[in-house]
């Protein structure tokens, strides 16, 4: 599929690039090779393959969860350099 060198300075317009003339030659090549690849694509037959999010397996990797002793409320209060012995004190952003 071919792209006219007035759509790539259309799209850039839209995209409020400003592209010289040796950049609008460039896209407008890359552009219609890209454009020439999806067309590519497109003439495969996928309708026997079921749609998948990722091209290989993906398994979750991460441990099981499991309930530990937590640290103190004291010891983790006592790192910060403002709390009211209940909660960290910090300064008020609104």
């Amino acid at each position: 599929m071919k792209i006219s060198r007035a759509e790539v300075e259309h799209v850039a317009h839209l995209a409020r690039l400003h592209l010289t003339e040796s950049e609008l030659s460039k896209m407008t090549e890359q552009l219609g090779m890209i454009l020439s690849y999806v067309q590519k694509l497109q003439g495969l037959d996928t309708k026997d393959l079921p749609p998948t999010t990722h091209a290989i397996s993906v398994c979750n990797a991460f441990r099981e969860d499991r309930v530990l002793p937590s640290l103190p409320q004291k010891v983790a209060l006592s790192c910060s350099p403002g709390h009211n012995e209940e909660m960290f004190q910090v300064p008020r952003i609104i």
